[in-house]
């Protein structure tokens, strides 16, 4: 087992590596400071979930590719469902820690109030908390199954908080499973949470539960014992793996108790069909407990159980995810690797004042696979890496150079300024002001053209000059800020 070696480091030259959060099995995951947002900006801190292979001790060629392919997936899935109750990925990358190790990352929103199952244990959530919590976590899950993504994995311990502790967030969808009536059911999640059709438990079961598919409900069966660690304060252990069919002895007296049994014992049953099908109907059934609990009038009850589970939306989210992530896959053996294909290196992290390479986003990391083979270099390939070395050393003058002239660090050389252009990279909104504290104005599509006006602090004020694609909204401005991370800068 080996973790990566990323201390007090600097990944992606924009983020500071504050300190481990912790590890799985397959990754581990820091808090960095990201050094292109302001302080101000609710993802000026992020975490950085590295994929690391080496903490599998038995790693071959189809373990690594298996990891790496689960890892993408995972990224994918957070950008399908993307919502205010959904962590968002902010961004993603490629790199060797300290010690010339390659892992693949992803940039996530930081949490900082921590889990839900944490938070149970510092004190007992009053009935409206743990509700209101509810709902947020209804309303994640439905837009995800409208997406046609299961989690698989719902527990206290994978909804987070925000620090303000009003809203809660779905993480880990490390798991999660695009809802396909034909694919194998695999078994995975927490035994105390997870239904049968995919419990670790149930992996020596035979018969009954073979053919089942998997639905939604798996995810309903999971949020009702979650539920009920959130109203009882404990986890549903004496249930585990089985339907509820109780609540601790004093609880017996509240209003609700009686309600909220039997919603949550529907839910928990072991054949999917006996259940709540979806997340929008279970919602339905835990209104009517809130209606006993506040003491509602029957036509509130009914006219509320007609309303979907409302999102709690947060400063700083959007709903536009970032550039699509690509990892290198294995696609043949090793040995095949380095005859027939050809890699480029990728970043490096930095230590205290050390350099940086860097991989461009189109680029392609080596294989964990190919990191080992051929030490031996020839005389001539040695010279040929100088040449590179130096050329790169050039080029990061230029940049330089580049960087602080667009800044007004250093003059523009009379004669040789041009008008600056850019293409936008994803969809990205105009800003009146170079923050995102302020409301959009305007709207730039995927691929637009834009003019560069001025620039502040990595902003870009913009004319658009021709739209990437038509897309209705009512932003109908055209000048406006945009950061620059979601533009390629070009000629003219």
């Amino acid at each position: 087992m080996k973790e990566l070696s990323l201390n007090s480091c600097r990944l992606d030259r924009r983020y500071d590596i504050r300190r481990s959060l912790g590890r799985g099995s397959y990754a581990e995951v820091f808090l960095a400071r990201d050094l292109l947002a302001s302080p101000q900006s609710p993802h000026s801190e992020v975490v950085i979930k590295a994929l690391n292979v080496y903490l599998q001790d038995d790693l071959d060629a189809d373990l690594e590719r298996t990891l790496i392919e689960n890892f993408q997936n995972e990224a994918l899935a957070l950008d399908r469902v993307r919502h205010p109750n959904v962590i968002s990925r902010l961004g993603h990358g490629t790199a060797r820690d300290l010690e010339g190790r390659v892992f693949h990352f992803l940039v996530l929103e930081y949490l900082s109030g921590g889990d839900l199952q944490a938070f149970i244990r510092n004190g007992k959530l009053s009935f409206e908390t743990a509700f209101r919590f509810v709902e947020q976590v209804c309303a994640g899950l439905s837009h995800a199954h409208s997406k046609a993504v299961i989690h698989r994995d719902v527990k206290p311990q994978n909804i987070l908080l925000t620090g303000d502790l009003k809203t809660v967030k779905i993480a880990d969808f490390g798991v999660a499973r695009v809802s396909t009536a034909d694919a194998p059911i695999t078994r995975v999640g927490t035994n105390i949470y997870a239904p049968p059709e995919h419990s670790p438990l149930s992996a020596g079961r035979t018969g009954a539960l073979g053919n089942i598919k998997l639905t939604p409900s798996a995810d309903v069966y999971s949020l009702a014992k979650t539920v009920y660690t959130l109203l009882c304060g404990e986890a549903p252990r004496a249930y585990a793996n089985g339907q509820i069919d109780g609540l601790p002895d004093r609880l017996h007296n509240e209003p609700w108790s009686a309600e909220v049994l039997r919603v949550i014992k529907k839910a928990t049953r072991d054949r999917p069909i006996d259940r709540h099908q979806t997340i929008d109907e279970f919602w339905a059934d835990m209104l009517r407990v809130r209606a006993l609990a506040t003491d509602a009038e029957p036509e509130t009850v009914a006219r509320s159980a007609e309303l979907p589970a409302q999102p709690h939306v947060t400063r700083g989210y959007t709903p536009i995810a970032p550039s699509r992530p690509s990892f290198e896959v294995m696609a043949d053996r090793p040995s095949t690797l380095a005859a027939n294909r050809s890699f480029t290196r990728p970043l490096f992290v930095q230590d205290a004042a050390g350099p940086v390479m860097h991989i461009g986003g189109g680029e392609r990391a080596p294989a964990f696979s190919e990191l080992n083979a051929g030490k031996v270099r020839s005389r001539p390939r040695r010279l040929a890496v100088f040449a590179l070395l130096i050329a790169v050393f050039a080029g990061v003058l230029y940049g330089t150079a580049s960087y602080m002239r667009g800044r007004g660090l250093l003059p523009e050389i009379a004669g040789l300024s041009a008008e600056r252009t850019g293409i936008a990279n994803t969809d990205i909104h105009l800003r009146s002001e170079p923050s995102t504290e302020n409301e959009p104005i305007g709207l730039v599509t995927k691929n637009s053209r834009v003019r560069i006006v001025k620039s502040q602090n990595n902003w870009y004020q913009v004319d658009v000059v021709e739209q990437g694609r038509q897309k209705a909204s009512p932003l109908v401005a055209r000048r406006g800020w945009l950061n620059g991370q979601y533009l390629t800068l070009g000629g003219n």
